[in-house]
């Protein structure tokens, strides 16, 4: 299902990073960048709900707004009932709606949001995108005092918040349509393959936004997934080939740009909710303005498993979701 909009704009975005982003290839588009994983916190999550404070209140210092003049916040991330984003919208009192769809959420945020504006229920949103390395670490895997080995072809969380204000006030930068994705399983459980567990469901997405919007790939100068890291990259490009006769000459993944994978211990790239909004709204967005991009599809990938179902060793679902962003001419 694909929704197109016609008063939908990115007027600003922020980013907050951890420290293995601050000494990665897009270090100096980040707003701020943090040398330990714990942001002047006592945990890793309460680190996390600094990332997601630190990271809205540099957007509406940008802005030059108070947090009474947002409509409403939604906001995603990968703890349990999401409650990194619950608590830091606690301190904001911006009326509040909480998502999840694993690492999907950040478009899934950015297509609920542009829905509401377009339709002119609300003037503008805030959307905000966390993860945390350690965080995510001991949720879905081990601890990583536990210090077990990792597989070749595992992923590696990033960390921090990525957050975007949309609104009907026009830009340089609108929000062209989106594409609702649909959930695919294709029997993998192995919790450390997540690219081979979200390329199929990224696939899917690309293809029904063509069909439903009648275009090639061509259209895009830039198709974007969000974290499949190398293993899931190549996987998607080859079962686009194979499957729908389609070649992704002018894509990339966001996992592959966020690290340097040739430098830093971060197996096969960078994963989690935040990696793809961190890239976008801070390098791609970037380019964009620059008209260095016109026309970009972003396409959030997730995971959908939670601790319980891979302990029952169950397969392990995914969806993927896609964004259009344009330079407004």
């Amino acid at each position: 299902m694909t929704f197109k909009y016609d008063n939908v704009y990115i007027n600003d975005t922020s980013t907050v990073v951890g420290p293995y982003e601050a000494n990665g290839p897009l270090s100096k588009y980040f707003d701020k960048k943090y040398k330990d994983f714990y942001f002047g916190e006592k945990t890793w999550e309460q680190a996390e709900t600094r990332a997601i404070q630190d990271s809205t209140l540099i957007l509406l210092k940008k802005l030059g707004k108070k947090s009474t003049d947002i409509n409403v916040h939604i906001g995603s991330d990968l703890l349990n009932q999401i409650v990194a984003t619950s608590y830091a919208s606690a301190k904001m009192k911006i009326p509040y709606i909480g998502i999840y769809s694993a690492c999907s959420s950040s478009c899934l945020g950015l297509l609920l949001a542009s829905n509401m504006i377009n339709a002119n229920q609300i003037k503008n949103a805030l959307v905000t995108s966390s993860c945390h390395n350690n965080g995510a670490e001991k949720q879905f895997r081990n601890p990583v005092e536990y210090g077990g080995p990792k597989k070749c072809y595992t992923t590696f969380t990033t960390t921090g918040c990525a957050s975007c204000y949309l609104s009907n006030e026009k830009s340089n930068i609108k929000v062209e349509s989106a594409t609702l994705g649909t959930v695919c399983d294709m029997g993998i459980k192995d919790v450390n393959n997540m690219g081979a567990v979200m390329a199929p469901a990224a696939a899917q997405v690309i293809l029904q936004h063509l069909k439903d919007t009648k275009r090639t790939v061509d259209y895009y100068d830039l198709i974007l997934t969000g974290d499949l890291g190398i293993v899931g990259k190549n996987i998607l490009k080859d079962y686009m080939k194979d499957a729908y006769k389609i070649n992704l000459t002018n894509y990339d993944d966001s996992a592959c740009m966020i690290f340097d994978i040739n430098k830093q211990p971060v197996y096969t790239g960078g994963s989690g909710i935040a990696c793809l909004p961190l890239v976008t709204y801070s390098y791609i967005l970037n380019k964009m303005k620059n008209k260095e991009l016109n026309k970009v599809l972003l396409v959030a990938t997730g995971a959908l498993m939670n601790t319980t179902m891979c302990n029952q060793h169950l397969t392990i679902p995914s969806i993927a979701h896609a964004i259009s962003l344009e330079v407004v001419k």
